[in-house]
Formats: structure tokens, C-alpha cells, sequence
């Protein structure tokens, strides 16, 4: 089968991203994520195009800061009239990439028909991608998972993609598991069905001109340098969100760049002009803090240290000397 979409090395290389997950990746976490590693592909969490259309503050969905890029966006939705005027706001703000999400098994993403769901709606998928495409030239890429419930043979799944394909889509993310919408919920659909890596491989083997991402249970830069050797790009979702720390080394492994040490309290001083702007902004320490805390992990005092960012920061009073004391803690301490 012939491929509108591009081929590997017509787009961006983005060998490595950072997955979309609700309720973690914001702006706040990007920012952290972005003093971590310069190359990788950031996301959005999941922005409802519904939502889009009818927001009196876009604003508020849309915003990034100018040192996120990359930056992909990823929608969600099954109109495809919505989705080519969200993905025109979308390139119109300034984003790198929008992503269709097909992979989110929550009900409530399943009562708005979209996410999983969709993998039993392909040419519904593919109608949302093509407008997708003819409404914008940024890159338009799926992320979805093998199969849904009983709708997951290697054939299916070919056909899936095949058609999303045929639509125009850039990239293909594979979240190498099935997901259950019935009777599984959306924590236990990303741990219960097995990975099933080999079956991602062999959709890469019969497709060698699609770029395709493997997503799931890949926890360490050891496990994406193995990855590549497979498959075009590797995305990391939970392990970077709960040990950022410990992906430091992303851009000298992955990307080929001149290796730099990152101490966490270096990581935490480049980030306090943006919660200073942030708390000009009438925003909350606390918005910011609770993405930090992760990265203190692994030291003597980590503890103490974690406990005493998070009393502190929660206070709707909490001022930037904050997180300017915990950086000089660590740093005093050779961290």
C-alpha cells in the first residue's frame, strides 16, 4: 500500500518524547522537563477540540512558553470539522505538532467518543486526520494502542494504521498494549494487558516507510537506546514524570550531544524565572512545586527535603525564597 505520509527523514527526528498524561504534563512540568533535556519532543496533555471551539479564554488551553518547543499538541475529539479548526489554532499559536489522541481507554473520554474508542471507528479516524491535514501544514501524528477488546489482531491493527496512513498521518505512537474499555480502568489498562512489543515490530517490518514510536513500559535511557535500534523514535510516559532526574543524559545518549552535568539544584534555579513570572501572574508556587518535587529523590535527606517543599508550597502565601532556600540546600549539600 502506497503512503501520503512522509518519510522518516522528511519530518523531524524526534527520537525521543515525552508522553501526553493527564493531570501531569502542563506547562509547569514542560518547563522542567525542557531544563532536563533540550531535544526530546514535549506534549501537551489531552485538549478537547469540543472545548476549544466553545473556550471564551483559548488562552488559557493553548499558552506555552517559547522555550518548550518542541512542542506537540494533542487533541481530542471524533468531529472532524472541530478537530481542522483546532489544528488550525493549534499551528496558528505555534505548535511543532498535533497529535489525535486514540489511545485514552478512561470512560469519560469513551462517553465523548473519542480516544480508544475510535480504533473500532478507523474510517472515522481517518476523515478526522484528513481534515486534520487540509486545515494546517504542521505534521499530524496518532498515538493509539494495538487494538480494543476483541478488535486486536495484527490484521486489524495493519488495517488501522493503513487507513489512518492512506489519510494523511505523520507518525504512528504505539502504545504496545490492548486496551479493555470494559471492565478495566484506565490506571489497570496501562499495567494489566501484557506489552506486546514483537507485534509493534512486526507492523514496523511490513510498513518500513511509516514512522513508527513505541510507547510502553520503557523506563531508562538504556531501554530507548534499545528501542532505536527497532524502531524510529522511543516515548517515555510515568518514568519520566516520577524520576525526572534520572533522564539528565537524554540529549549526550540519545541525541549525540556534548555531555553536561545537571545537578538538581541547577535544574531548580532555571526554573525560578518562570515561577517568578508565573506567581506575577497571580498563579500558585504550588502549581510548579509539585512537578519538583520529583526530581528530589535518591539523596540523603530526600525525605525531609520533599516534605518541607510540599507543607511550604501548598500555602496559597508561598513566595519564590522557597524554592530558592531547597536549590541552596541541595547545592550546599553537592546536589
Amino acid at each position: 500500500m502506497i503512503s501520503k505520509s512522509f518519510k522518516a527523514n522528511e519530518i523531524a527526528n524526534y527520537r525521543l518524547s515525552i508522553a501526553p498524561m493527564m493531570d501531569c504534563t502542563d506547562r509547569h512540568f514542560r518547563v522542567l522537563m525542557r531544563q532536563i533535556t533540550k531535544k526530546s519532543l514535549l506534549y501537551t496533555e489531552m485538549i478537547v477540540a469540543q472545548a476549544l471551539h466553545y473556550s471564551k479564554n483559548r488562552s488559557k488551553l493553548l499558552d506555552f512558553d517559547e522555550i518548550e518547543h518542541p512542542i506537540a499538541i494533542q487533541l481530542g475529539g471524533d468531529n472532524p470539522k472541530l478537530l481542522a479548526e483546532a489544528a488550525q489554532m493549534a499551528e496558528d499559536w505555534g505548535y511543532d505538532e498535533i497529535n489525535l489522541n486514540v489511545g485514552c481507554p478512561s470512560p469519560k473520554v469513551k462517553s465523548g467518543n473519542f480516544g480508544a474508542c475510535l480504533m473500532g471507528k478507523p474510517q472515522i479516524v481517518a476523515k478526522c486526520i484528513e481534515a486534520m491535514k487540509n486545515s494546517c501544514k504542521i505534521p499530524i501524528t496518532v498515538k493509539h494502542r494495538l487494538g480494543i477488546d476483541n478488535l486486536d489482531s495484527d490484521e486489524y491493527l495493519m488495517q488501522f494504521v493503513d487507513n489512518c496512513s492512506i489519510a494523511g498521518a505523520d507518525r504512528f505512537i504505539v502504545h504496545a498494549r490492548k486496551a479493555w474499555l470494559n471492565g478495566l480502568n484506565p490506571k489497570e489498562n496501562r499495567t494489566i494487558p501484557p506489552l506486546e512489543y514483537e507485534r509493534v515490530q512486526k507492523l514496523k517490518n511490513k510498513r518500513p516507510g511509516l514512522i513508527i514510536e513505541l510507547n510502553g513500559g520503557i523506563n531508562t535511557i538504556k531501554e530507548c537506546i534499545q528501542t532505536l535500534k527497532t524502531f524510529d523514535g522511543a516515548m517515555v510516559g510515568r518514568a519520566a514524570y516520577s524520576h525526572p532526574y534520572i533522564w539528565t543524559k537524554i540529549d549526550s545518549m540519545i541525541y549525540g550531544q556534548k555531555e553536561k552535568y545537571l545537578s538538581r539544584s541547577t535544574i531548580i534555579k532555571k526554573i525560578i524565572p518562570f515561577a517568578e513570572k508565573h506567581l506575577e501572574n497571580d498563579g500558585r508556587l504550588w502549581h510548579i512545586s509539585k512537578h519538583i518535587i520529583n526530581l528530589i529523590e535518591n539523596i540523603p535527606n530526600a525525605k525531609i527535603l520533599r516534605q518541607e517543599l510540599s507543607e511550604k508550597c501548598q500555602n496559597k502565601k508561598a513566595d519564590i525564597s522557597i524554592l530558592k532556600k531547597i536549590a541552596q540546600q541541595l547545592e550546599d549539600a553537592g546536589h
